[in-house]
């Protein structure tokens, strides 16, 4: 961060947080309502999928949506006959047309009602309409895929509103605990400016491209997650400047100069880790991916330019207190470290086969999309969903769209369908205009499952006169996983490559970077073994409230990857930091290692407990894979907190000495012109009462 900018905001403290209050004002008023305008429905699917494309070929076809976006069941004893449902419905602005086949319900005694929607209708609003209307009737149940998406965009804001009411007062006290004082306040006022300051770029962004709305739970948990782990880096580091240099302005010049520096390398690393996402051609992955990197960066300007006043205006009022000064809590780190480095080999060993045998249930994931289990329980679509479930209604059937040929083409091609392996049956084909046919094929089995997969590709091989477009649930989820797969490479490539450019830039050498790529997969893995132990065995559905379908959605394993990989190379940062600088004091290199942990292992195990509390609080969430994403976040940073960063990482910079700091000589004459280091830094001593020797100059 520039001392000038250090200089000019910690010399009128006041000023900047009028300011602050200012913006705070403007971010809540723009950027507060940016919830209700964000889509809650697709996404997970590319826009130019042929599955798409088959859809959009329907509905330009009839005007109207491809199927029925609202499914009502009506019973026998319902105050309302089905008949009653279907005019109501037919009232409704968007709606075009109801249906209610006969013999169609999930049994004898229930009816079913279909509303099909206008192609340009409002489906958020067709379908709070459709649940206003008959949702308090007695022995009628709303559903269907719009109602779903609907129903799934309240609970989020019901989640949101609980995980935060359980969240806050966990994070206060805790805060209290590892802050102290007045410096509780800090990450509070932090906090608050990155979640609305984010609010506003979003809101922003969302006029050029249509973001998701489980962009706000990443928001409000990683937002508050980084923003206390920065404000506590930055609070711990000029506590000791305090004892060193005073309340003087020297003192927050120092702590911006190191600690504010390596606040500036983890917010880019988080940024350029969670930025990867969008390089998928799936809004619900650009949206996490947009709003993961402006969560990240705006974390790190607001850290920067609002600690700086507050610096200034308590000054030595934010001194530790005798006895909580936390040189106990370095020594014993201090001393950790060098136990750890005694015996480098064998731990690192260990380590590092305890994280292998943690993450293996990784390797046997199974892919599922997203059903009828994603919806909370107790959702009138959920109950619709689930009856029709039990019942064997296979409602969504394998679409096909045909343009540009004859009726004998259609026929013959739906004769060679109906011989395909996995076909049930085929619909006689429906001409939809002069152009335009629609078959639908019904594969055996469940509507997205692997028998109908199978049957999309094998009805994208039939040869055709015309076009052929395969679509429906089962042709969505074979797009997304092509397209998932055809950018998998580029997003590692970027992910790998951006990580180690700024970590160079932080360390000069390549090989720290290197590593760390390599332990921030052992703690992925083992993360994700996890969600694949709970979520995807049906372990502890009754403690976490949800249903497993058997498997796990994979935009959501690779958004819960994206994460724990980039908080931590977060944490690797914070410990990368604070070692390179003692060791460009002079320190020797494993005393550099040990002094850097000591510094460091309290300040980043109560960041990761505040953060694992931060994000971890949406498994609370009603929405299963908002819940993976949480869990998955949480084991993540402990292990990586209270593991890697305690005994991989001294075990294995023991291990490699000086060979640590390698670069090609060409590389380390670029770093040195690039000029990145803090300057000249004061001798960096071990934490008190642990003497070291004299320090030796390294060559």
């Amino acid at each position: 961060m520039s001392i000038s900018l250090t200089e000019r905001i910690s010399s009128h403290p006041r000023r900047t947080l009028a300011a602050l209050v200012l913006f705070l004002a403007v971010a809540g008023f723009f950027g507060g309502s940016v919830a209700g305008a964000l889509d809650s429905d697709g996404g997970f699917v590319p826009d130019n999928a042929e599955s798409a494309a088959a859809m959009d070929r329907l509905t330009d076809a009839t005007g109207t949506a491809p199927g029925p976006g609202v499914v009502v069941l009506v019973d026998a004893d319902a105050s309302t006959s089905a008949a009653e449902v279907a005019a109501q419905l037919s009232e409704l602005p968007g709606v075009a047309r109801v249906d209610t086949p006969s013999g169609a319900g999930p049994d004898q005694s229930t009816a079913l009602v279909l509303a099909t929607l206008e192609g340009g209708a409002d489906t958020d609003t067709v379908a709070a309409d459709a649940v206003e209307l008959l949702g308090d009737e007695t022995g009628v149940e709303v559903g269907g895929p719009d109602v779903a998406f609907f129903q799934i965009s309240e609970a989020i804001g019901e989640d949101l509103a609980r995980a935060e009411l359980l969240a806050l007062p966990i994070l206060v006290v805790l805060s209290i605990l590892f802050f102290r004082g007045r410096a509780a306040w800090l990450p509070v006022i932090v906090g608050a400016t990155t979640v609305l300051g984010t609010f506003l770029v979003l809101a922003g962004i969302n006029q050029v491209y249509g973001l998701s709305v489980f962009a706000l739970n990443l928001v409000i948990g990683l937002g508050l997650g980084l923003a206390i782990d920065y404000t506590l880096f930055l609070v711990t580091r000029y506590r000791e400047e305090l004892e060193r240099q005073g309340p003087t302005p020297g003192a927050i010049r120092t702590t911006m100069r190191t600690a504010g520096r390596t606040v500036v390398f983890s917010a880019a690393t988080v940024a350029v880790a969670l930025a990867t996402l969008t390089v998928f051609p799936l809004g619900f992955l650009v949206t996490m991916g947009i709003a993961g990197a402006a969560v990240a960066v705006v974390a790190g300007a607001a850290a920067l330019l609002v600690t700086p006043a507050l610096l200034a205006l308590w000054g030595a009022k934010l001194a530790r207190k005798k006895r909580a000064d936390g040189v106990a809590g370095e020594t014993r780190w201090y001393r950790f470290s060098h136990a750890v480095m005694r015996r480098p080999g064998g731990i690192a060993i260990v380590t590092t086969l305890v994280m292998l045998a943690l993450a293996l249930p990784a390797l046997r994931v199974e892919w599922t999309p997203i059903d009828s289990t994603v919806i909370p329980e107790g959702q009138s679509a959920r109950t619709v969903a689930d009856r029709l479930d039990a019942a064997g209604d296979t409602s969504d059937p394998v679409v096909v769209a045909l343009s540009d040929t004859t009726a004998a083409g259609v026929e013959d091609f739906a004769a060679e369908a109906a011989d395909l392996t996995g076909v049930d049956a085929v619909a006689e084909p429906v001409q939809l205009d002069d152009t335009t046919w629609q078959l639908a094929v019904t594969a055996d089995g469940p509507p997205q499952g692997d028998t109908a997969q199978s049957v999309v590709a094998e009805l994208r091989d039939l040869p055709a006169d015309g076009t052929v477009e395969v679509g429906g649930a089962a042709a969505e989820f074979v797009d997304q996983q092509a397209a998932i797969g055809d950018r998998l490479p580029l997003a590692l490539g970027m992910l790998l490559v951006l990580t180690v450019l700024v970590l160079w830039l932080m360390t000069g050498s390549v090989i720290l970077p290197l590593k760390a790529v390599v332990m921030n997969v052992l703690t992925v893995g083992t993360a994700l073994g996890a969600l694949i132990f709970v979520y995807q065995d049906g372990r502890f559905t009754e403690l976490l409230g949800y249903t497993s379908n058997g498997g796990i959605e994979p935009t959501d394993f690779l958004v819960a990857a994206a994460l724990v990989f980039a908080l931590s190379t977060d944490y690797g940062v914070f410990l990368l930091g604070r070692i390179k600088e003692a060791r460009d004091a002079g320190v020797p290199e494993r005393e550099a290692v040990a002094v850097g942990l000591g510094r460091t292992g309290s300040v980043v195990t109560a960041a990761a407990i505040l953060l694992a509390v931060a994000i971890g609080a949406f498994s609370t969430s009603s929405i299963s894979f908002i819940q993976q994403i949480g869990v998955a976040t949480a084991v993540g940073v402990l292990v990586d907190a209270f593991i890697v960063r305690s005994l991989l990482v001294p075990s294995l910079m023991a291990l490699m000495g000086r060979w640590n700091w390698w670069s090609p000589p060409a590389l380390r004459r670029l770093h040195d012109r690039i000029g990145l280091s803090e300057g000249e830094s004061p001798v960096v001593a071990a934490p008190a009462p642990v003497a070291l020797p004299e320090p030796a100059r390294t060559p």
